[in-house]
């Protein structure tokens, strides 16, 4: 097997080689010509230097890693069946009547004592303090509301708030940021999924959760060990001095230093035209993270989730064996590469385990709780996924375990897309793309009509944004529901690991999977005999 990635070039860095020869391991072209006018990474670096780590433009791009790893979901298929219909609504008989696509229920469930459903098995990952989750987030949360799914907001949401106000402790009194976003989408809320506002190091600090607990009365938070994308805390960027010092000033980590004189002389000439505000990383043990959970609840959250990373096998043992513990309502595993409003490059190519690798442990480790007679928290996946195909497998291949996909860019683009149709209209600048289906939103979107029936004045309160998350969203449903009917799996509670096969046999011998050859012989071979 050749490289796995090129490094020194990528578009999610704004860079290239010149030549279209270039070394696997290092990425340099194998003749480097002195003059050569760029643009590769170490090129840019020459003169960038640090800039050059993150995608970018910073606040216009989402960015998601691009390193083709040896086994992935494409490994598996999803097997079909001509005979028998499983989960269909009590009473109800299979048969050809009965048995349509339409009829599969997508509607799954998770929590520990306290269920929350959701009308897909699909959740955004977390929105934070990124500046494109904070321009759409109107688009995001009231998408995620009428679609009937869990939106994720996420961590230091309060910490940058331009307009945050504390008290002489340092403890956030005042996040009109925060308040918004709730605001957004409780407006639209209906019953199916919740909001979940994510706590780091720092929201900890700043006394986040007793803030939202005691204005807003929220039911659920999530604390947060880490994410797919990187290894280090969340990170933004910004290009002015006086934002720098003040992120500074609430107990951030900024580079460069926005308070030394150097910098801020470079500042001044132009050199430096960007901060970064990082995260402090988190330090998990058994005793704190049981204390930590303890404590929120007396707070008076009634239900408590965890977000983690793609780290080793031995913090995934613990997210799994600690949230057993902790009675932790959904445990969601992030696996490698993901996708992120701003995380190094290099770290998200080269870090963490992937995704399939991932969830392939963490239904061992499963297995071996539950065989131990130890309840497994409700648990979800992450890491890369876009479709429906991906939630069968993702689903089937962790069953029962795992009850939902937790998608980022996924959901995110359908946001952005919707909303830059409301802007191309306004601007009488509508692509091809889009103008082949009308010139008004009621041709454009091919589910306003439902909107329209479901709220109707109200709709004209509904961005276009969510709009296309809606639209995403009945096509994740669809999509689903056409490939349980045709595996004859009638409710997302009856898909079972027998449901995909593994085309290789090292992707059968990571994930435990049936290989194709392998799949359902007995039965056959018991068929032939007969």
């Amino acid at each position: 097997m050749g490289n796995l990635r090129q490094p020194n070039a990528n578009e999610a860095t704004r860079t290239f080689n010149r030549s279209k020869s270039v070394a696997p391991m290092s990425g340099i072209c194998t003749r480097c010509v002195d003059g050569c006018r760029g643009n590769c990474e170490i090129f840019k670096s020459s003169f960038r230097g640090r800039e050059v780590l993150y995608p970018g433009p910073f606040g216009e791009v989402t960015a998601g890693a691009d390193k083709e790893y040896p086994v992935d979901y494409s490994h598996l298929n999803i097997q079909g069946y001509a005979v028998g219909a499983v989960g269909l609504p009590d009473g109800m008989e299979a048969s050809p009547e009965t048995a349509r696509f339409p009829n599969v229920d997508t509607e799954t469930e998770y929590g520990w004592n306290k269920k929350v459903k959701m009308k897909i098995p699909a959740f955004t990952g977390a929105l934070g303090s990124t500046e494109i989750a904070r321009k759409n987030w109107n688009e995001f949360a009231v998408g995620a509301a009428i679609t009937g799914i869990t939106l994720v907001c996420g961590e230091n949401v309060c910490g940058i708030d331009p307009e945050l106000k504390r008290d002489n402790n340092g403890l956030v009194t005042e996040s009109p940021e925060m308040d918004r976003r709730i605001a957004a989408y409780n407006k639209f809320h209906e019953g199916y999924g919740e909001m979940l506002v994510q706590m780091n190091v720092e929201d900890t600090k700043l006394g986040v959760a007793e803030y939202i607990s005691s204005k807003h009365e929220m039911d659920t938070l999530e604390l947060k060990w880490g994410q797919g994308a990187k290894c280090i805390g969340g990170e933004i960027k910004v290009r002015e001095l006086d934002r720098a010092l003040e992120l500074k000033r609430r107990g951030y980590i900024v580079t460069p230093d926005p308070e030394n004189a150097a910098v801020q002389e470079a500042y001044k000439v132009g050199a430096i035209r960007e901060f970064e505000r990082h995260s402090r990383l988190g330090f998990v043990d058994k005793e704190g993270f049981l204390e930590e959970v303890d404590r929120l609840r007396s707070i008076g959250y009634d239900r408590i989730t965890l977000k983690t990373g793609a780290y080793s096998m031995v913090e995934a043992a613990m997210a799994l064996k600690y949230s057993s513990e902790a009675k932790i309502d959904l445990l969601t595993f992030d696996g490698a590469p993901g996708g992120t409003g701003m995380s190094p490059w290099p770290m998200m190519e080269e870090w963490g385990i992937p995704t399939f690798y991932l969830q392939s442990l963490v239904y061992e480790f499963a297995e071996k709780l539950n065989n131990k007679g130890e309840r497994v928290p409700d648990l979800a996946m992450a890491g890369g996924f876009s479709s429906e195909d991906g939630i069968y497998k993702a689903l089937a291949m962790g069953s029962p375990y795992f009850k939902a996909v937790c998608m980022g860019r996924g959901l995110m683009i359908p946001g952005m897309v919707g909303k830059n149709v409301g802007k191309w209209l306004e601007e009488d600048n509508l692509p091809k793309t889009v103008s082949e289906f009308g010139h008004r939103p009621e041709e454009i979107f091919v589910h306003y009509e439902d909107l329209e029936e479901r709220y109707g004045e109200d709709v004209k309160d509904i961005p276009l944004g969510a709009m296309g998350i809606y639209s995403y969203g009945e096509k994740l449903k669809v999509g689903l529901q056409q490939l349980m009917a045709g595996s004859r799996r009638f409710n997302i509670n009856t898909l079972s690991r027998k449901d995909v096969m593994a085309l290789t046999e090292e992707a059968a011998e990571v994930s435990g999977i049936d290989y194709v050859m392998n799949a359902y012989r007995d039965v056959a071979e018991q068929i032939l005999d007969e």
